[in-house]
């Protein structure tokens, strides 16, 4: 007889794939940057704003999506979000000059921001214990496929039909999203809830944006260091201020008393560690076989997609593995593995056989997906349903901030690398935190159907 699923599995395939198209366009417009300077007389440089844009515009609406689920109702907000991408990829497309394509993206980024928490809301929430690895697997892969075939893909169409059918491809997607998740999504019923957290929404949405926009002032050449400064010294000010204001106020924007909960905790500040280096490595090898190794741009991709294959590869495994040994032992494995693996890189040169390289980016890719799906999965497990909302906005929101730190932790690592080999010895040691928050995490159970 066939198992009974506490979960939806369109819902979670409807989410999955609008996770997929966020995530995808934070990062697929970095091989295009050439040709939209081109076609606008504007240096690479000013272009650059345009990725900037869309990561800050998601950085600061992620905050907000709690509640307006609560407010309004998890379907209505999503297929708003839908309509707001859909909209601003067509606006995007059409874009004359570089001010209204910035303007589209930041339009763009903060549907995108609504996408995510809500989604994932819309699937974990009702789901059973039992079910939780199966729900939370089909969030997982978007998170990892999205960044490896993004400057690929993203290549592939700026060459062959132009740049701004990247955005055009986004409309039909969209629609087809909105149409099925008309069909697709339950009307859920409004939680009663009190009033908007404004002070603390700004509080938030000034750090995320400042720690955005430091990451990417730190993957430029240009000396940024004014502007560095003042970023942190507004991230010093406003965190202060704003725990102050947590500490006092009732109904605030995030409920930070579940960070009591050890495998929210664990799952989020090691997760999201985990996350930062796992979103750095496509973009260090990428540069490694093209600065170091002097492959063409078409070959550096082709070979990263090798990652993409032991995401894949080991998907159907993944819930398996972690239902036969528990989390502690997977999460200790994939970050101790992790490490090695990137840090063999230090022995891999130009003359490397192609094939022990593809294997070690598909061993690589491999250990990305089991820690991932491990991590994704941890963080809700001890979460109630009254819980959940909160739990699921604060996650997301810092999820986002990994990802946007990842490529600054790259460019980190290869400027104070003496060679660029020495860059993944670099990057493999931070693996040292997530490692210390898996040992020192209690032996939680197998879910078990």
């Amino acid at each position: 007889m066939a198992q009974t699923r506490s979960f939806s599995v369109s819902i979670a395939l409807l989410a999955a794939g609008a996770l997929f198209l966020e995530i995808l366009d934070g990062t697929i417009l970095t091989t295009a940057i050439p040709a939209i300077a081109s076609e606008f007389g504007v240096g690479a440089g000013d272009v650059s704003l345009v990725l900037v844009a869309y990561l800050v515009a998601a950085a600061v609406g992620i905050p907000a999506a709690g509640w307006l689920s609560d407010r309004f109702g998890v379907r209505p907000v999503f297929l708003l979000a839908l309509f707001v991408f859909t909209v601003a990829s067509l606006i995007c497309a059409l874009a004359p000059n570089l001010g209204m394509l910035i303007a589209a993206r930041v339009l763009q980024g903060l549907g995108g921001a609504l996408l995510v928490p809500v989604g994932r809301l819309a699937v974990i929430r009702g789901t059973d214990p039992k079910d939780l690895l199966d729900a939370i697997a089909f969030l997982t892969w978007p998170a990892l496929v999205a960044p490896v075939i993004a400057p690929v893909l993203g290549g592939l169409i700026t060459d062959t039909i132009g740049w701004r059918w990247i955005f055009f491809i986004n409309v039909p997607l969209g629609i087809i999203a909105l149409i099925a998740g008309a069909f697709i999504l339950p009307k859920d019923t409004r939680v009663s809830t009190g009033r908007f957290d404004a002070v603390g929404f700004i509080g938030v949405a000034i750090i995320m944006v400042a720690l955005t926009i430091c990451a990417e002032l730190l993957t430029t050449e240009v000396d940024h260091r004014g502007l560095y400064t003042l970023a942190l010294v507004a991230i010093a000010a406003i965190t202060t201020g704003f725990i102050t204001w947590w500490l006092r106020t009732p109904g605030r924007l995030f409920d930070l008393t579940v960070l009591r909960i050890q495998t929210f905790r664990v799952g989020n500040a090691s997760g999201s560690i985990y996350r930062l280096i796992i979103t750095a490595v496509p973009f260090m090898f990428t540069l490694l076989f093209q600065l170091s190794f002097g492959w063409s741009a078409t070959m550096a991709g082709a070979m990263v997609v090798a990652l993409f294959a032991g995401n894949v590869a080991i998907k159907p495994f993944t819930t398996p593995i972690i239902r036969k040994f528990a989390f502690k032992p997977v999460l200790i494995f994939s970050n101790a593995a992790g490490a090695i693996v990137l840090a063999s890189f230090l022995f891999v040169t130009a003359e490397t056989p192609l094939a022990v390289i593809g294997a070690l980016l598909f061993i690589s890719g491999a250990l990305r997906s089991l820690g991932f799906s491990a991590y994704n999965t941890l963080q809700f497990v001890d979460i109630g349903p009254e819980q959940t909302n909160n739990a699921n906005v604060l996650s997301a929101t810092l999820h986002q901030l990994g990802m946007s730190l990842g490529i600054a932790v790259g460019v980190i690592a290869i400027s104070l690398a003496p060679t660029f080999a020495w860059a993944f010895p670099l990057a493999a040691a931070l693996f040292i935190l997530p490692l210390l928050g898996a040992a020192m995490l209690h032996q939680v159970p197998a879910l078990v159907p």
